[in-house]
């Protein structure tokens, strides 16, 4: 029994016994893991797939995925596992298989980050989006901060999951808009304010486009009506979106901002934008965080300001 990752042109199945790339705790718990699960029938039936979340304060969750339902003695075998791996860290378990999910005490772990001084804790819950590298988005959000200081207006923040900008950038804004799709990760974003002692930020469950039509007054919104949107004086927009970039209304939509934070995960689809922008916006500051090191992937921040 091992672990495999699929190359991604052939799909050839490549063993992996170590993934130098992740943190030593998600090196230090595979082959544990292994060693635990190996000659215990129960857990290792028709299980296909495990994933790990670690954070840098020691806390680790585990989902183990099963082509199988999973019942009171595979609750029983796993919490005995859980309670082994218990001394490499707090570790959390959950069962996963087909329309069945069980979490062992809870499906999220708390990452705390010292950012420019300050330190801030972040719930990161199973299957929802954050940022991989610790290290690396720390010093994307200081440099986020330094770009934004000396500000006397609100912000709005577009794709903000569980408030990995918005929380640090509250210091430096009256006020915070921010908005997110995910159900998941808007109540992490509502924890961690709380987590974090900051009532300055406001979080809106809401798509970037449909906050766009809402803006240009196509579209009606209870959320929107509940946020007060017209209470607030955005002048700067922070922008993290998925791989695909912005779409054509979010472009017409950020235009209407002084000042563009923009976190790309995708190159290609930021020059796009940037192009889109260009008419109206000129490029005043811009990085490359390596995130993922020895792969093709970067993060880039460019800070786009009006002309």
């Amino acid at each position: 029994m091992f672990y495999i990752m699929f190359d991604p042109d052939t799909r050839e199945k490549i063993r992996m016994d170590s993934f130098p790339a992740g943190s030593l705790l998600i090196n230090a718990l595979m082959p544990e893991l292994i060693k635990q699960i190996k000659d215990r029938p129960v857990l290792r039936q028709k299980l296909f797939q495990v994933e790990f979340l670690t954070t840098t304060s020691g806390q680790a969750l585990i989902s183990l995925i099963y082509h199988r339902q999973l019942d009171e003695e595979w609750e029983l075998a796993a919490e005995q596992l859980r309670s082994t791996l218990q001394a490499m860290g707090t570790i959390h378990l959950i069962g996963r298989s087909r329309k069945q999910k069980i979490n062992l005490q809870q499906d999220w772990v708390v990452e705390e980050l010292e950012i420019a001084g300050r330190n801030y804790k972040f719930q990161q819950t199973e299957n929802s989006f954050t940022q991989p590298n610790a290290a690396v988005n720390i010093k994307m959000v200081e440099w986020a901060l330094a770009a934004t200081t000396e500000t006397d207006h609100d912000l709005l923040e577009l794709y903000c999951g569980n408030g990995n900008f918005s929380l640090p950038l509250a210091r430096n804004f009256n006020r915070v808009l921010a908005t997110e799709i995910s159900k998941v990760s808007v109540a992490s974003a509502r924890y961690n304010c709380e987590l974090n002692n900051i009532d300055n930020v406001t979080v809106v469950r809401m798509s970037a486009e449909d906050f766009s039509a809402v803006m240009k007054g196509e579209k009606e919104s209870r959320r929107a009506n509940e946020a007060d949107l017209a209470s607030f004086n955005c002048g700067t927009v922070v922008v993290d979106p998925p791989r695909a970039g912005l779409d054509a209304d979010t472009i017409e939509l950020v235009r209407n901002y002084n000042r563009i934070v923009y976190i790309s995960c995708n190159p290609e689809t930021l020059v796009e934008n940037l192009q889109s922008l260009a008419t109206t916006h000129e490029v005043v500051k811009c990085a490359l965080f390596d995130q993922f090191p020895y792969t093709h992937h970067v993060e880039a921040g460019v800070i786009i300001e009006k002309r």
